[in-house]
């Protein structure tokens, strides 16, 4: 039996990963908090404190907190981009999002880059 060597991802491949997300408005594959989720990250930037943070909404996966239907605005995750383990962009282009989109003003009130500015990209109408 071979041996697998899992390959560690830096802060800056998980950044560079979140961020083509936000811009292009796909989805991830990522673990955190010990857990698979499936993320529509929205804002990548910083947190008053300067610590990265990445506002994404969570349509799937695994979430100790339990998950609410797509679409409920409880799905909301304010999530420490260090903190993210295996991520990967999801190649079907679904793209989830809900009300109540103000906690940026919290969660990352200093955007490097928000799915807002990207208007063009809507992978549900095959954008």
């Amino acid at each position: 039996m071979g041996v697998v060597e899992a390959k560690i991802q830096t802060v800056e491949e998980i950044y560079r990963l979140v961020r083509t997300a936000v811009t292009s408005r796909r989805s991830i594959s990522a673990s955190y908090g010990g857990r698979r989720r499936l993320l529509c990250p929205h804002r990548l930037g910083r947190n008053n404190s300067g610590q990265l943070r990445v506002l994404c909404y969570q349509y799937g996966g695994e979430s100790g907190s339990g998950l609410e239907p797509v679409g409920s605005p409880a799905n909301w995750r304010c999530i420490a981009l260090e903190k993210l383990r295996t991520v990967s962009l999801v190649e079907a282009g679904i793209w989830y999002t809900a009300p109540n989109h103000s906690r940026p003003q919290t969660c990352v009130p200093n955007a490097d880059v928000d799915a807002e500015d990207y208007p063009g990209c809507d992978p549900q109408n095959g954008h």
